[in-house]
């Protein structure tokens, strides 16, 4: 019995995660395995994103925007707390 869900809680971790997106470059409606379901706009150098998971409840929102090698992040997390990072040459803080 330990054998079995010891298997079944490593086949739960390995699972890949699973998302699908419609829509065109600019404007994209996604959902994925985990009850998230979010929204993507993308202006130019800028990329804005609204996210909901549905079996929470909780909300969040990502904005980015990228000047040269650097891209800067800003949102508001699940917990409504807000937060932000920088990301030069792929390297973030």
């Amino acid at each position: 019995m330990k054998l079995v869900i010891a298997s079944l809680a490593l086949s739960l971790i390995a699972a890949p995660a699973y998302a699908a997106c419609v829509g065109s470059g600019n404007f994209q409606s996604c959902f994925d395995n985990s009850g998230n379901s979010y929204s993507v706009t993308r202006m130019g150098n800028h990329t804005m994103m609204q996210g909901h998971n549905s079996e929470t409840g909780s909300n969040w929102s990502q904005n980015s925007t990228t000047v040269g090698n650097t891209t800067f992040h800003n949102g508001i997390d699940k917990d409504g707390d807000s937060w932000s990072s920088t990301c030069i040459n792929g390297i973030c803080n």
